[in-house]
């Protein structure tokens, strides 16, 4: 089988490294990755694909920096093209960014067999792109791999089990991903002494959402509530560049450790030994379940139902008052027992050997 894998930013190389390395024990599966260049990523150089052992993508897009439209289209059309050079016969896509779209319509409309990964995930915020990209991503898709029970209960709900695809619970990649290099992020990783952290007390902090960034009032209250914890818990913030600016933009002076973006070991080590997880992303919030750590989302409502259900993740929203009495909260608490939310690390292999029983 001739398989094409289209991802577009780091999180989704991450999750490819795990599954390709799955796929060595499948020798009936050719994979060749497709690299469309959404976010691009100064951290991604060739170390990063050599650390991470992923393969070098053999096709790069270099599509980035337009608007949605214009850059799905704009990726729908190469992909296809490669796809019809390729003779592939099946395409994998991870998550909800503008690439996984792209792709799985190409894929489509050339009947060739969509596998998403990360599939039935649902925030019910049809304001947010991604999740716009997932439900028409999971509607044309024929493998469906979700990260956990709450995502199959989704697809059921919406009547998938009528569609003509199948639906397997395998658990999260990033899980995968993060055990098996977190001990080599503890080996190759520096960051604490580089930035003169003590382990255990600081805050691990990242924003980069649009609803918050582009929001100024949500903006705001996020800066006054981490100049506030920051009085008493060191926060850390590896900065996006467009977030960098708005800050900029708008003159609003955030009282932290403000670090450019890093790498995935620095970032592993960072997870490893803060304490306490602040975020935005839909990453991160599963990254600090991973390793044990309070995390609380900055947003109205998460894909990740369960870290909030099960005491792992706070949802605080954007006032700054709810952000700042969760993390004093939080520090007084012990940390729930972990449960087996995402499959425990098998995820890839789980998935592989589905692929592989379709050739």
């Amino acid at each position: 089988m001739k398989l094409i894998t289209v991802v577009g930013a780091r999180p989704q190389f991450i999750k490819a490294a795990a599954v390709s390395r799955a796929f060595r024990e499948f020798p009936s599966i050719e994979e060749k990755i497709v690299h469309t260049g959404q976010h691009f990523d100064a951290n991604m150089s060739e170390v990063f694909f050599e650390e991470m052992e992923i393969p070098k993508p053999h096709y790069h897009l270099e599509i980035n920096s337009l608007s949605h439209g214009a850059m799905t289209g704009r990726m729908l059309e190469q992909v296809e093209k490669v796809l019809q050079a390729e003779r592939a016969d099946a395409l994998m896509v991870y998550g909800d960014t503008n690439s996984t779209l792209a792709g799985a319509l190409a894929a489509r409309k050339l009947n060739i067999p969509v596998i998403h990964v990360e599939a039935g995930l649902r925030s019910f915020n049809m304001n947010m792109p991604e999740e716009i990209n997932r439900i028409l991503t999971d509607r044309i898709s024929q493998l469906l791999f979700c990260p956990h029970k709450a995502a199959v209960e989704n697809l059921r709900r919406e009547g998938f089990e009528q569609f003509p695809c199948q639906i397997f619970q395998v658990g999260d990649v990033m899980e995968d991903a993060a055990l098996y290099f977190a001990p080599k992020a503890v080996q190759q990783s520096d960051i604490l002494n580089r930035l003169k952290l003590t382990a255990g007390q600081f805050a691990l902090c990242t924003i980069h959402r649009a609803e918050n960034t582009d929001n100024l009032a949500n903006l705001t209250a996020i800066v006054s509530a981490l100049n506030a914890i920051n009085q008493y818990l060191p926060v850390v913030l590896p900065m996006h560049p467009r977030t960098q600016k708005i800050l900029e933009t708008n003159n609003l002076q955030l009282e932290a450790l403000v670090i450019p973006a890093v790498g995935y070991f620095d970032m592993l080590a960072l997870l490893q030994h803060c304490q306490l997880v602040l975020t935005d992303s839909g990453g991160l919030q599963k990254e600090a379940f991973f390793f044990g750590k309070f995390c609380l989302t900055m947003r109205e409502e998460t894909e990740w139902v369960e870290l909030v259900e099960n005491g792992y993740s706070y949802l605080t929203g954007t006032d700054a008052a709810n952000i700042c009495a969760l993390a004093k909260k939080v520090q007084t608490l012990p940390y729930p027992a972990k449960t087996n939310l995402y499959g425990g690390g098998n995820a890839a292999q789980r998935i592989a050997q589905h692929i592989a029983d379709m050739v």
